[in-house]
Parts: structure tokens; sequence; C-alpha cells
């Protein structure tokens, strides 16, 4: 480990050295983020998993950096040119960008104007000009005449191409001017000549100017994607003759001299030729990277915000794909998952059998004792919606209610080989309606079956990269997995595979168990029965519950290497496994003094909380914290709404310029974010979250485009 690296971590992430030093170690050792942020909080001081991924990311970006480092050293003292000030500066640069930078003078270069006018003899000449002596230049000059610098101009003009060189490989003035140009630079976009925007998607960009250390993050990317599609053209200035007039206070010794006028015209030529156009695609690179990563934080934070929508457990659930001329496909799902019916209505254009598939619609409610009809959102949603209203208002035996849910990747899933393996003797789009019910009753065990990508909860997600965007989707949909934990006897490969320590062959291994056994009745089975190896064990077993098994303690969070800590407390305080849960129980662990109990029994006070809780709470699903989605028995119309009207939605993405809600509209409404507080805010997911339920008031509407603009701010509400 490299104490120097740790130490700028712990300054830049304010954590701890010690908590960095334990994390760097534990990951050596094989440990996994999630394993470490649950089970050894005594080490890191209660780190998470971001924070151990921050460590982790900063701490091998520094160690590259540090090879790099090494690396240009090595180069350039190969070739006898390095010196004590050039190592000290190399080794002082903070970014691979400034190690570059030194190391651009040293670096062998391809043929350019500088390097054949060197071939040819002129850089003796060059640096007589650069010595600002009151010398006669044409006439020094005429002795570097040959058979390829015919001419004393041509002499002259070789030189001049030398000093630009010499210029723009000055890491210093390459590092101001790019600090100039993301501080001060303009970025320009204007429609491309003989391009056409039909859908007018970039209007606002055909003729738009910002200051480069203003523009949102999803400016720049709508402006790439703009310039990539090949209807903007994108470019940055900057203020050139004050960029021009500092390198001539830098470099012209002596205005009286004849080197004055060679190096001005050196000067220019550098800046426009070689330093403008690689420091343009140097920050706009920096733009893209810094737009890149702001968008995959999004889309990770909404992706984790749905994916852990509480679960509607123990209800009877009709999954409606909507469709037009291929019909409705319906699916009845049971509360465990089971499916007991496929059908098909054809309610819509072109067969209009309306009363009829109302008519199906109310025989399945009654003959499966439906509870709720979980509706696509996507072509035909809304008439659809309107055909399940109006069955549920005549259906007279019990309060059937209903829900859009978001379709998006269903019919990704639908065509996978996981689904075909699933069902194989179904169609696509009778997939797709089993999807559409089951992401009600558990939206995670449904959702990590489908590319993280089709969930529809991006921003921009198909313009940034897409290996870090699938990492830190990964990232994402692994702490969910392990933070809920998986019922071992039921989790399909799918979650499996998000498992802390998990790897396909333990994963095979596991599902041949349970096919060869019936079911896992403890733990402790998949490691007596050599299922699974010990590290393998230490790392997912916390992770994985066996419900209903032979020791209650399988059922919570608590790690098998502290059951031993677990029971001694409960025999403590005088009781046993059998009362974990009971009222009487969680009184009594609510009056334990953690500092008196972790000394008594030899546990950290992080371990004997989270075993504390546990005892308390064996079946705690932390979901059930966030809002359940919106039940409906009546249908909204745009032609309902008026100004200034409250009414109840449910956030469906988040963006860096509001979020949009689902009111029960064909369309979800914009909140600008603007109109998500009255007080400042950096961006929108400071005060909403996707699966949020938001009181909000209809700000603008649209009729002709079907548009509706929402506030989250109270409109009676007057500031003192």
């Amino acid at each position: 480990m490299n104490n120097e690296i740790i130490n700028e971590i712990s300054e830049n992430l304010n954590i701890k050295k010690e908590g960095i030093e334990a994390v760097l170690k534990l990951l050596e050792e094989g440990n996994t983020v999630p394993f470490i942020a649950r089970y050894r909080k005594e080490a890191t001081g209660a780190l998470d998993e971001e924070q151990i991924r921050s460590i982790n990311e900063y701490y091998e970006y520094q160690v590259n950096l540090l090879k790099r480092k090494e690396d240009v050293i090595r180069l350039i003292d190969e070739k006898g040119l390095l010196t004590d000030e050039l190592k000290d500066n190399i080794m002082k640069a903070s970014k691979l960008v400034e190690v570059e930078d030194i190391y651009r003078p040293y670096k062998e270069k391809k043929k350019t104007k500088a390097t054949e006018a060197i071939k040819n003899g002129l850089e003796p000449l060059a640096k007589i000009i650069m010595s600002f002596k009151k010398v006669d230049i044409k006439k020094i000059a005429e002795s570097y005449l040959n058979d390829n610098v015919k001419s004393v101009d041509e002499a002259i003009t070789g030189a001049s191409y030398i000093i630009a060189e010499w210029i723009s490989d000055n890491a210093s003035y390459r590092k101001y001017i790019r600090s100039n140009m993301s501080n001060y630079g303009v970025i320009h976009s204007k429609l491309k000549k003989g391009a056409t925007d039909e859908s007018k998607t970039y209007e606002m960009y055909h003729d738009y100017e910002e200051r480069v250390k203003y523009i949102k993050p999803h400016r720049v990317l709508a402006l790439n994607r703009g310039e990539k599609e090949g209807i903007l053209s994108v470019d940055i200035s900057a203020d050139d003759d004050y960029i021009i007039s500092f390198l001539e206070k830098k470099l012209i010794k002596d205005e009286s001299t004849e080197s004055a006028s060679i190096v001005k015209s050196a000067i220019r030529d550098s800046y426009k030729r070689l330093i403008i156009p690689s420091i343009e695609r140097e920050v706009r690179a920096d733009l893209k990277e810094v737009a890149e990563t702001a968008a995959i934080e999004v889309f990770g934070e909404n992706l984790e915000n749905l994916i852990l929508t509480p679960p509607m457990k123990d209800i009877m659930v009709l999954g409606f794909d909507p469709a037009y001329r291929t019909g409705c496909k319906l699916a009845v799902v049971s509360p465990t998952s089971s499916v007991l019916n496929i059908s098909v209505i054809y309610p819509h254009e072109p067969h209009n059998k309306w009363e009829e598939s109302k008519k199906v619609l109310k025989d399945l409610f009654k003959k499966y004792n439906i509870d709720v009809v979980s509706i696509g959102n996507g072509t035909a949603s809304r008439e659809s919606e309107k055909l399940v209203a109006e069955a549920i208002s005549e259906y007279k035996d019990k309060d059937v209610k209903y829900v859009i849910v978001s379709e998006a990747g269903a019919s990704v899933y639908s065509a996978s080989e996981l689904a075909i393996k699933e069902f194989p003797d179904l169609t696509v789009e009778k997939r797709s309606a089993i999807s559409i019910a089951r992401r009600l009753q558990d939206p995670l065990s449904e959702l990590v079956k489908i590319d993280s990508k089709s969930i529809g909860v991006g921003q921009y997600q198909h313009d940034v990269n897409e290996k870090k965007l699938d990492e830190s989707l990964d990232f994402v949909v692994s702490k969910c997995v392990n933070n809920v934990g998986v019922n071992i006897n039921t989790a399909s490969t799918s979650i499996l595979k998000y498992v802390s320590g998990l790897t396909k062959t333990s994963i095979d291994k596991i599902i041949g168990y349970r096919e060869k056994n019936g079911r896992i009745n403890s733990r402790d089975e998949l490691v007596k029965g050599k299922v699974l190896t010990p590290k393998v064990y230490e790392q997912s077993i916390g992770f994985m519950r066996v419900i209903d098994g032979n020791n209650i303690m399988d059922e919570t969070s608590i790690h098998p290497e502290s059951y031993a800590v677990a029971s001694k407390l409960l025999e403590d305080i005088g009781y046993t496994a059998k009362d974990v849960g009971k009222e009487e129980l969680v009184k009594k662990l609510d009056g334990i003094n953690l500092d008196e109990y972790s000394k008594k029994l030899g546990v950290d006070k992080y371990t004997l909380e989270d075993i504390i809780k546990c005892l308390k709470q064996p079946n705690r699903d932390f979901r059930d914290d966030f809002e359940k989605p919106i039940l409906k028995s009546d249908i909204l119309k745009i032609e309902d709404l008026k100004e200034g009207m409250e009414l109840f939605g449910t956030v469906r993405n988040v963006v860096d310029f509001g979020a949009f809600v689902d009111i029960g509209l064909h369309d979800d409404a914009l909140v600008h974010i603007s109109k998500l507080t009255d007080k400042y805010i950096k961006h929108p997911s400071e005060v909403v979250a996707v699966g949020d339920i938001v009181t909000c008031y209809v700000e603008k509407i649209d009729l002709a485009k079907n548009r509706v603009s929402l506030s989250l701010i109270n409109p009676n509400m007057v500031k003192n």
C-alpha cells in the first residue's frame, strides 16, 4: 500500500486513514464490497458500499497515475534529458493530462513541419531567433541555405515552425490555455449546413451558445448527439487575443529586435494551428466525461429507487399487456408468482370487441379473485386503462384496483433466452403480460432479469461509455439485491448472480442441489454438503435467507459467524431463538446497553447493533420504507384538469432538468427543476426520487400538444 496515496484519498474523500487501509486490505484478501460494507464495519468504521467503491477507484487511478509518472521519468532519462527539476514537476502532477503535457516535448514525433525543418538543419537558427539578440536575422539565415532550404524566407519560415512547436509543447502554456478555455470559453452550436432537423429535436441548439464553465451535463450530451447525427456543428471559442497577448508577454524578450515580429508570427501559428485544436478536443473530452459521469449517476439513482419499489405481497394480479391489432395479452399470476391463466382480448381497433373484452375481464376477476390489474404503459395503454376502469366499476363482488406500470424492457426480457427457458410454450407478448404482473408483486426479482439499460429510467444512456454504464448499473443492482437479501429456495439464476461472492459455478451448484434435494433447510447445508467453498460461503451466505428452515437465524441477515454471539446474547437476557421477533424480546432488546454487552460478548458495537435489529425484526424488508405504487379504480383525462388543481402522482424518471410524474394521463407530466421547490437546488435528485408519491399542482395545460406541466410548490402557500 502506498501511504502518500492513502493520505490523499483521506483528504479528498474525508475518510479516516485507518478505514481506507482496512478497505484496501480486505479487498486485496478477496472480500466483496457488499460483504465488507455489511460484515466488516468494525474494521472500516462502517463505510458504505459507495464509499468502499470510491476508495478502490481512487486508489486504482492514483496507482496507475504513479506508474505512468515512473514510465515517463524512465523514458526521458533514457534519452539523457532528465533533470531534478523535471522529475520533480512530473511527480507533482495531479492528473494524467499534466503528466502527458510534460512528456510531450520528449515524445518521438511523427512527421511535422517542425521535424522537417529540424531535419533541414534549421534548429540552430530557431534558437538564435529565440535569443532576441540585436542581429541581422536575414543575413544569418543565409548561412542555413541548402538543397532543401532554397531561400532566406524558407529558412525563417522553417525556424518559425520549430518555434511554434516549442511553444505548443510547453506544459505550463498548455495548462494555462486549457484552464482559460474551461473557465472562460464559450461553446457554440448551429444547424449544420445542408442538414435538416425535421423532428425539431435540436431546435433550441440551432443557434446556441453558453459558457463552458456553466453548461449542464444533459446539454453537453444533447449537443454531442446532435453533432454525431450530423444535424449540429459544435465548437468552443476562447478569447484568442487575450491568450496570444499572454504568450507574447511570456516569450517576447525584446520588442526592438528583428526576432520580435518573427516570434509573434510563430505564436499566432502555434496557437491557431497546434494549440487550440488539441486543447478544444481535450476540453470537449473533459465535458463529455463529466456529463457521462453525471448521466450514469442519475441513471443509477433512478434504477435503485425503481427496483427498491416495495413488493405488493400476497395479492392475485392480472397482468395486462396492451396492444391494438394483435390483441391485449392477459396473465393471471398468483401471490407465489405462479402463472394460472393466459388469455387474449381484442377491445381496440381494428377488432373493437369492447363489451366482449370487458366480460372476459370480469370473469377473470371472479374466477381468480383478482386484487389488482397491472397495466403496461406502452401502446394502447390509456385505452386499455379505460376498459379496465369500466370493468372494475361494473364488477360489484370486490373492490378491484388497477395500476399503470412501466413496461420498459418487458419486450427485451420476453424475447430473451431466460424468458424462453422459463415459458417455452408462450409467445413473446404473453411472456410480457407475466412480466408486467410480476413487476408489481416483486419489482426487484423481476427487473434483475432485464438489461438495466432497457428499463427506461436514464438520460442519454445510449450516448455514454457503455462499459462504465454497465459497471455502474451492475454495482447498483448488486447493492440492492444484497441489501434486500434473497430466498435461497426460490431465487432465480438472474437474482443469484448479483449475490455477493457467487460465481456461475456456485450458482449452478445451488440450483442443482435444490433440484436434487427439493429444498435447502439450513444455511450450513451449503458448506457441509460442499455446495459452496468456505470462502464463497463466507462472502455470500449472509445475503441468502432460508425461510421456514431449521434455524430462525437463517431467516435473518445475521452472518453464521455471529450465531454464537446472538445465541449467547439471547441466553444472557433469558430468551431463546424461538422468541425471535416476539414483542417481549423486542422490549428487552430495546433496553440493552451496547457498550456493556459489546465488552461482555467480545464483539464490536456495529455487529452487536445489527444482530439486535435482526432479532427484533427477523423478516424485515427495508423496501417497505419506500412508497408503494398508487392503486386506482377510475381514469383521469387531460380535459378534467384545471390550473392549480391538486393531484397525487408517481415520479417515473428524474433527469437533470426536472422530473417526470405519472398523474394518470397518457404521457408523464414534467415538473421543471425550478418548480420542484422554492429553495435553490443543484439537481432534482435532492428533492425527488423515482417511485416517490408526490402531491403536485397543475401549472400549465397544453391541449394541442397533450402536454401538462406540474409544480410541487403549493400555489396557495404565501411566502412571508
